[in-house]
């Protein structure tokens, strides 16, 4: 049995914090849940998953995050406890869907879960997403804490109920991948199938009815802020007249400030979970105890600007600040030691920041930056592509996945990112706009997620460049999730479909398609240099499972290659490929035989054929 599904109320278990969201989710009772992966998101949806084939939660891997919200509004209207989860810039592409939600309301619980990543350990940006709940006029909760975040799961989908609107659950990275103990509740039993009421005159979003929606979402808007001012979610600790406003994981370090620096009677803490709508009485009495307010908050000045606001409203002429030179910045992470240091400036405390302990005898870290693992059949493609491409003066797109790491050196296949998707459509763009050559790249996962669309626009407009699918069967970035393109029966799932994506694009209507096998290099090379010669859009599908996932499955047949005594020290094999099985042992370039996979791209490529498989014993 899962151990969240584990029926214990009152014992404690030590969980990750995605694992106790998803635990909330479960006592919540929760019936329903759709997702598109993404860190610091992804074991939620691994853990409802697990679940999933153990009980009789539907949960399903969505193509992207806006089908995932679309498929969860169906169900929500349909009587059922919905969860649809995604990282921040997920909500980017479901907020389409999210803005009309808003107004058309739900029928049972839904909560969309928005994990943020401040100081992006996994993301391509930073965004503060508190402001979709401003924009959209839902509420947002945000925990503290692992175990807040399990209550906070479970009164999400309460309050969602209470108001018939979705409420954003938003989380950081530091409370996602966090571990703690948390006491276990009550598991909820399931409401599995429901019903829908045909009601297009409050359901169907023409701008009649919509006139009319817009009215309740305000209505439903100024009933949450109500409930925001006596939420428990919403407290104030001490009394002193240093007030200090603050959210989030911000709360744990401020509390730890506060007693360190012993200024405990002269301050006073405003801890707001329930941070949007933010309300305006407790706020305001709040203020008028305070003879100056730090507010602390990760990201943007969120609280900042409703606390100002509300300070103005009340006439109160207090001093407010948050962001600012000497003060919080507006990028990455805060950390304890930061948040003493400010709190100390900021309320004129003598302070010394403790000595960093004397590290001079202790050796330097080594250095270990990001890179495709060895074998990765990516690293096979990107030397393929860069010498088909020789000579031609180049644009290389790329895309979100792990195959992004192709734009270090020694590679160096990656000139543009945006966001999913955006390598074909910006293919396209680049096509029209230069007279170079464009080679772009798009993993399996993310083509199915937003890369046909703009396969569609480039075949319509008849744009020139090759697209390369890189197809290494799994959502390989975020942990092996499936798509579309999965062979579930790899999983020991039965009931899938399966998407072909060279017949997608084909269908699409794409004249130039192979397919290749990118371990065998010359002949990936030959192929690749054919659809580079075509004119008008060709498409490259390189096929390879990801070493990993192989492994995973048990479908690895490993095979360590060495460096033999033929090698004359040209380092092809480094310079061109650098995978990470390579080590110099003084000026000799080595193997490592617990790393390498025997992919054998490296022994195609060596000039002396110096490379050769380790014999078994």
């Amino acid at each position: 049995m899962h151990k969240l599904l584990t029926d214990a109320p009152g014992e404690k278990m030590l969980l990750l914090g995605n694992e106790a969201i998803a635990r909330g989710a479960i006592e919540a009772g929760v019936a329903f849940a759709t997702t598109y992966p993404g860190t610091p998101s992804s074991e939620i949806s691994l853990n409802l998953f697990q679940i999933s084939h153990e009980s009789d939660l539907y949960f399903e891997y969505s193509t992207n995050e806006k089908v995932a919200l679309e498929v969860a509004a169906a169900a929500a209207n349909s009587g059922i406890r919905t969860f649809c989860m995604m990282k921040h810039v997920g909500m980017n592409v479901c907020a389409d869907p999210l803005m009309t939600l808003a107004y058309i309301g739900v029928k049972a619980g839904l909560v969309v879960l928005t994990a943020d990543d401040p100081f992006m350990f996994s993301s391509q940006n930073e965004q503060d997403n508190r402001y979709y709940g401003k924009l959209s006029g839902l509420p947002i909760l945000e925990p503290s804490s692992v175990e807040e975040a399990r209550e906070m799961a479970i009164a999400a989908f309460e309050l969602s109920e209470s108001l018939g609107e979705p409420v954003i659950l938003r989380t950081t990275t530091r409370i996602n991948h966090s571990s703690a103990f948390v006491e276990l509740g009550t598991i909820h039993p399931r409401k599995t199938k429901g019903d829908f009421t045909k009601d297009p005159f409050n359901k169907v979003a023409v701008p009649a009815v919509s006139r009319r929606l817009h009215v309740k979402l305000l209505e439903r808007w100024q009933q949450a802020q109500t409930i925001a001012e006596t939420s428990p979610f919403n407290f104030v600790e001490g009394d002193g007249s240093w007030g200090i406003v603050c959210s989030g994981v911000s709360y744990n370090y401020v509390a730890d400030a506060v007693n360190e620096l012993g200024i405990q009677a002269k301050t006073r803490i405003l801890r707001l979970g329930f941070s949007h709508p933010t309300p305006p009485r407790r706020v305001k009495e709040f203020l008028a105890g305070c003879a100056k307010v730090l507010v602390v908050e990760e990201g943007e000045p969120f609280l900042e600007e409703a606390t100002k606001t509300f300070a103005q409203e009340a006439e109160l002429t207090l001093p407010i600040a948050g962001k600012g030179e000497s003060l919080f910045s507006r990028l990455y992470e805060f950390d304890p030691a930061m948040v003493r240091g400010i709190i100390a400036g900021y309320f004129d405390l003598p302070y010394t920041a403790p000595r960093s302990p004397e590290l001079g005898d202790v050796p330097e870290i080594p250095q270990r930056p990001p890179n495709l693992c060895a074998g990765c059949s990516h690293r096979a493609t990107y030397y393929a592509v860069k010498k088909a491409a020789e000579g031609m003066d180049t644009i290389f797109p790329s895309d979100i996945g792990c195959y992004t790491l192709g734009f270090l050196p020694p590679l160096s296949m990656g000139d543009f990112v945006l966001c999913m998707g955006a390598s074909v459509s910006t293919a396209c763009g680049f096509s029209k706009a230069t007279d170079k050559k464009v080679i772009a790249f798009i993993g399996d996962s993310t083509f199915f997620h937003s890369g046909m669309t703009g396969l569609v626009n480039a075949v319509f407009n008849n744009h020139n460049f090759t697209l390369v699918i890189l197809d290494n069967g799994t959502t390989a970035m975020t942990g092996h999730q499936p798509h579309p393109g999965v062979d579930m029966t790899n999983l020991n799932r039965s009931g899938y479909g399966r998407v072909s994506i060279e017949a997608v694009v084909r269908a699409i209507g794409v004249e130039h398609v192979t397919v290749i096998k990118p371990y065998k290099v010359n002949k990936s090379i030959e192929a690749i240099k054919a659809a580079l010669d075509h004119q008008g859009v060709s498409v490259i599908i390189s096929q390879e499972m990801c070493t990993l996932y192989a492994r995973s499955l048990k479908q690895l047949k490993v095979r360590a290659f060495q460096v033999t005594d033929k090698c004359k020290n040209h380092r092809d094999c480094i310079n061109e490929i650098g995978c990470p099985a390579f080590f110099l042992d003084g000026e000799r370039v080595q193997i490592d035989p617990n790393a390498c996979v025997g992919c054998a791209v490296c022994a195609q490529i060596c000039p002396e054929n110096a490379i050769t498989p380790v014999k078994e014993k």
